[in-house]
């Protein structure tokens, strides 16, 4: 469906918001850095996954061709993050003694089923890195024959300085070189780099590095920087639309990726920067030696010792979306439990809406109309899901609002209604019932079925056995309600 509407997105380069303009009009390219695969998926992973996977739907909801590419690291990506220590996934491999390919497949098809259950839609081309050797090769050749990088001990590096000196490093993250130095000791481990900021296109292996490939300098494998200017131009061109990824990525992965872009390609080949912000726990960063690290799976089991309960899927992804996703968003037992009374008050009136009688008038009304495009006024500018939200709220309002009277509403507005959930609630947030879909109509029709057993006992005056068929669906959690107009029920 094709809709005349602006959209608006916040470039993180430019720090401001801006229309979109694509490419090639009609069509957008879109990279957004996927996980590196050592181990379980986390609460971490969901949030640039579900911000993506909106902006994802929203385009092809506006009617554009949607170019979706989201890697899979799994080789490069050192444990401090820069050019020292091991390969995370060599070092996940030695511990559990497996492959490293054992621990890339597991941790894969684990991060695949965790987004599944997140309703997250799978990229239009997931590469891994692995695969693209030979072309990170001939770029960091590319690099080289620019004079933006040198050879040293038989690895490769970038030529941060020089760079520096031409272009600006650090216009991305807003930081300066000059300032950067000053507050940097010399690690271990660099002594073959010209200077401390230089970053890795290839490291020489060592002797015991399983994953390692030839390369003109040595045998060994490319940076972590590198491979998503591989994957990206490859698949997307040497200029297309949107880079997206998480705010722990801008410093140092996406402006080192920047700087191999602007020698290789032009400065302007990513036209629209996109950095979600990051989740807290109770106020603190997440991480494993806080002791806060929580994985998907605990969150949907409940098996985190900070968990009161486990929470659905659904019930997460809701959660993530009631925060603008360049907000910070702070994780609580008590967030998520009112993310759930929220998403179920949400889905319910869809259920109360099913059931409005209806008029056959076609008119729709003028605050329906106001809402539908308030909602889209707020997806349309830079994705503000708070402010959409709230107006889906207005709506289940008007929906209990027409229950409660009794009143016909017009064939018009019971269409629009239906409509905004189904392209909004599910189509471009994502949102379904918690539970398995296929069995809610045969769940909905025995309620139903026992609450006309009821109806026939209130009828004959047979209080006792009215009572215990309430009495018994509240204990199972289904909640009745009795009006003039009948009785009506909610989960």
């Amino acid at each position: 469906m094709i809709m005349a509407r602006d959209l608006f997105l916040y470039d993180t380069l430019k720090r401001e918001k801006r229309i979109f303009k694509p490419v090639n009009p009609g069509y957008v390219g879109m990279y957004v850095c996927g996980p590196t695969v050592y181990g379980d998926p986390h609460l971490g992973h969901a949030r640039p996954a579900i911000t993506f996977d909106l902006l994802f739907r929203l385009f092809r909801h506006l009617g554009y061709k949607v170019r979706y590419v989201s890697n899979i690291t799994d080789v490069g990506h050192l444990e401090n993050d820069a050019d020292t220590g091991e390969d995370k996934i060599v070092k996940k491999a030695r511990l559990e003694s497996l492959e490293p390919m054992e621990v890339v497949q597991t941790y894969t098809l684990r991060y695949h089923e965790a987004m599944k259950e997140l309703n997250v839609l799978r990229p239009s081309i997931e590469p891994r890195a692995s695969g693209h050797i030979i072309e990170q090769i001939e770029l960091i050749k590319t690099i080289l024959d620019a004079g933006y990088a040198y050879v040293s001990n038989g690895s490769v590096y970038f030529d941060v300085e020089k760079y520096n000196k031409t272009h600006r490093f650090g216009i991305l993250s807003r930081r300066v070189l000059e300032d950067l130095m000053a507050n940097t000791r010399k690690l271990e481990g660099q002594e073959e780099k010209r200077f401390p900021f230089d970053f890795a296109l290839w490291k020489k292996a060592s002797p015991q590095h399983i994953m390692r490939w030839p390369s003109p300098w040595s045998e060994g494998f490319p940076g972590w920087h590198l491979e998503c200017s591989v994957m990206s131009s490859k698949y997307l061109g040497q200029v297309f639309d949107i880079h997206g990824g998480g705010m722990d990525l801008l410093f140092p992965h996406h402006e080192c990726e920047l700087a191999q872009n602007t020698i290789t390609r032009g400065k302007d080949s990513v036209r629209y920067w996109m950095h979600n912000n990051l989740i807290t726990i109770n106020g603190q960063k997440m991480g494993k030696s806080l002791g806060n690290f929580i994985t998907l799976q605990e969150l949907f089991q409940g098996t985190h010792p900070l968990l009161t309960q486990s929470f659905h899927p659904m019930t997460v992804r809701f959660f993530i979306l009631q925060a603008h996703y360049r907000g910070t968003l702070d994780f609580s037992n008590d967030a998520l439990l009112a993310a759930g009374k929220g998403l179920k008050r949400l889905l319910q009136a869809r259920r109360v809406l099913a059931k409005l009688s209806v008029s056959p008038e076609a008119a729709v009304s003028a605050t329906l109309q106001e809402m539908e495009e308030k909602i889209y006024q707020a997806l349309c500018d830079d994705m503000n899901t708070p402010i959409a939200l709230g107006t889906l709220f207005e709506l289940v309002t008007w929906i209990h609002t027409a229950s409660d009277s009794a009143r016909p509403v017009s064939q018009g507005d019971k269409e629009l209604v239906e409509r905004i959930y189904s392209r909004v609630v599910e189509g471009i947030l994502g949102l379904r019932e918690e539970g398995d879909n296929d069995r809610l109509p045969l769940i909905e029709g025995l309620i139903d079925m026992i609450l006309e057993f009821r109806t026939q006992a209130r009828a004959t005056k047979n209080w006792n056995e009215s009572d215990r068929i309430r009495d018994r669906l509240s204990s199972l959690g289904v909640h009745i309600k009795d009006s003039r107009e009948g009785t009506g029920w909610e989960l």
